[in-house]
């Protein structure tokens, strides 16, 4: 079974918004937990808008399924990485303004920068992952990072599902089977909801894991968290 991974930095942005402690973030990381999740994702940015980098210390306690720390390797989100040491460390390209991560990372010219990066975090025991796109090339240079998996970034196929599910799969398909090829684990993310992930689980092989924060929290609005994170699970079973 595909393993999910729940996003909770909505949550965070909700309870940032009035500056108190509703909805209590850690709270809600154990109760995704207690629901069937099989891991909580954050991303914390260095503007602190949504999760803060206390929020990681305190959640790292409390995470007893995978926990999975996201965001663009600078110096004290490498501090904090190999401080709180994750199961996951997933690396994006995000500039420190981005309102969401939106592009894979360019490996071929990052090569060498994301290899130092990812012998420092494997060398504290954690599990690197890097943000890429479909590109064969992409995916083979991120092979040659000696990264543990790859997450395929899956903005591109939720756009194009509602026109065409068969193309906007291919690409993942072939990148799968590229990644794989090369000895990478298989992760995806970015805009996987109810409507697409079904299709993208069965037609995408051998993923380990998806990660769903934006689609599931606005779907827990109206079906509640726990209905919510079990729609999500069976439709990766």
């Amino acid at each position: 079974m595909t393993r999910l991974s729940v996003n909770i930095n909505k949550i965070a942005t909700i309870r940032n918004a009035r500056g108190g402690n509703v909805p209590d973030l850690l709270q809600v990381a154990i109760d995704c937990q207690r629901f069937g999740a099989h891991g909580i994702t954050v991303h914390p940015r260095p503007d602190e808008r949504h999760i803060r980098y206390q929020d990681v210390f305190d959640l790292r306690p409390l995470v007893h399924t995978e926990f999975n720390i996201e965001g663009y390797p600078s110096k004290s989100f490498i501090d904090l990485v190999i401080k709180a040491k994750p199961d996951q460390v997933t690396l994006v390209p995000d500039p420190p303004g981005a309102i969401t991560s939106n592009a894979g990372w360019d490996c071929i010219k990052n090569e060498s920068f994301l290899n130092e990066i990812i012998s420092e975090f494997q060398g504290a025991g954690i599990r690197t992952s890097i943000f890429i796109d479909t590109n064969p090339e992409n995916i083979g240079s991120a092979a040659r990072t000696g990264t543990n998996r790859v997450e395929l970034y899956t903005e591109p196929y939720a756009i194009q599902f509602p026109v065409n599910k068969e193309t906007a799969v291919a690409p993942f398909i072939e990148a799968a089977r590229i990644a794989i090829l090369n000895g990478l684990g298989l992760n995806a993310g970015h805009d996987l909801s109810l409507e697409n992930l079904k299709f993208f689980n069965h037609m995408v092989k051998d993923l380990d894991e998806v990660s769903i924060g934006h689609a599931l929290i606005c779907d827990a609005l109206y079906f509640g968290l726990e209905n919510t994170i079990q729609m999500y699970l069976r439709l990766l079973d």
